[in-house]
C-alpha cells in the first residue's frame, strides 16, 4: 500500500449510475480522498469531446461523505474532468485521474474512439496523471471480480513508476474471465483494427442479436421520428487489420491477458516529420 493519500478524480463514460464506477470507487477508497464527476447518462464513443457552443451543462453535487463527494455533469467524460480541475480543485490539481471501469474493451483502435480513455487524455492533456480501465463485457451486470482481484497491485505499480514524458496515460484492459484464469500482465501495444457493417437498421431482430433492451429514451425517439426518416443502429463486425504485432493489446487481451498500452497525446509521426524534412 503507497504510504501518502492521493487526491483522485475519477469519472467514466458509461454514466453515474454504472456499475463499473462504483466498484471502481470502491477499490480506489484505500488511496486518497475521491472527487467523483461523472456523466449523468452514458457517453461511449465521445472519445475526448467536450461539450460547448453555449450550450447550459447540468451540473449536480448529489452526495458526499468522509473522504469523497460525488457529482454527475450532463456532458461528456472530458467535460467531466474539464469541470473538475477547473472548478472544484481549482488552483490546484487532483494527482491522479482514473477512468472507468467501462463496461466492454478499449483495446486495439477502440481506444480513439472511447469516452473512457478520451477522459484520461483530458487529464493527460493538463499536466495530471491518468488511467483508463475497462473490463472486455458490455454487459450492465458485468462481474468485476477479476478488476478487484488484479487492479489494486497494477495500480500501486504504475502510479509509483509513472512515466516522466509528458503527455502520457495508461489504457488497461481486463479480459472477462475467472480471476483465477488470468495468464498474467502484458505491457502492449496499441493493435490496429477497423469495423465493417457499421450501421444497420433499427429492428427487434437486430437489437436481440446485439443483446440490447431499449431505453424509454430510444423508444421515443423512435416513435417520434420525422416523416421519411429511417432508423439505424451501430452495430458492425471488429476486423482485425494485416500486420498487427504479437503485442497487439486486443490479441493479448483475447489470450487471456490483462494488457497495460502507453498512450501519449503527442500524435506527432516524428520519422514522417524528418523524412519530409529532407524533401521539404
Amino acid at each position: 500500500m503507497m504510504k501518502d493519500r492521493l487526491k483522485i478524480l475519477v469519472t467514466n463514460d458509461d454514466g453515474y449510475q454504472a456499475r463499473g464506477i462504483r466498484t471502481l470507487v470502491r477499490l480506489l477508497r484505500p488511496y486518497g480522498d475521491l472527487t467523483v464527476i461523472s456523466p449523468k447518462n452514458p457517453q461511449s464513443g465521445k472519445s475526448v469531446a467536450v461539450s460547448m457552443g453555449f450550450v447550459p451543462i447540468a451540473v449536480k453535487k448529489y452526495k458526499e461523505t468522509e473522504g469523497e463527494r460525488w457529482w454527475y455533469l450532463d456532458g461528456t467524460p472530458s467535460s467531466c474532468v474539464k469541470f473538475g480541475i477547473d472548478n472544484i480543485f481549482w488552483p490546484y490539481k487532483p494527482d491522479i485521474v482514473v477512468s472507468g471501469i467501462n463496461h466492454g474493451s478499449n483495446a486495439a483502435t477502440a481506444a480513439l474512439y472511447s469516452g473512457t480513455i478520451g477522459a484520461a487524455m483530458e487529464g493527460a492533456i493538463n499536466g495530471v496523471k491518468a488511467i483508463g480501465i475497462s473490463l472486455d463485457d458490455f454487459s450492465p451486470n458485468a462481474d468485476f471480480s477479476i478488476v478487484e482481484r488484479h487492479f489494486p497491485a497494477i495500480f500501486e505499480t504504475l502510479v509509483t513508476h509513472y512515466s516522466k514524458r509528458a503527455g502520457t496515460l495508461y489504457n488497461i484492459n481486463f479480459p472477462s474471465i475467472n480471476p483465477e484464469k488470468v495468464r498474467g500482465v502484458r505491457v502492449g501495444s496499441m493493435g490496429m483494427a477497423h469495423w465493417e457493417h457499421e450501421y444497420e437498421r433499427y429492428t427487434p431482430e437486430v437489437l436481440a442479436k446485439l443483446g440490447h433492451t431499449p431505453q424509454p429514451q430510444d423508444i421515443w425517439y423512435v416513435e417520434h421520428a420525422e416523416e421519411g426518416e429511417e432508423m439505424y443502429v451501430m452495430a458492425g463486425d471488429f476486423t482485425d487489420n494485416v500486420g498487427n504485432s504479437p503485442t497487439a493489446d486486443h490479441l493479448l487481451l483475447s489470450e487471456g491477458y490483462i494488457t497495460i498500452t502507453p498512450h501519449n497525446i503527442n500524435n506527432t509521426d516524428y520519422d514522417e516529420m524528418r523524412r519530409l524534412c529532407d524533401i521539404i
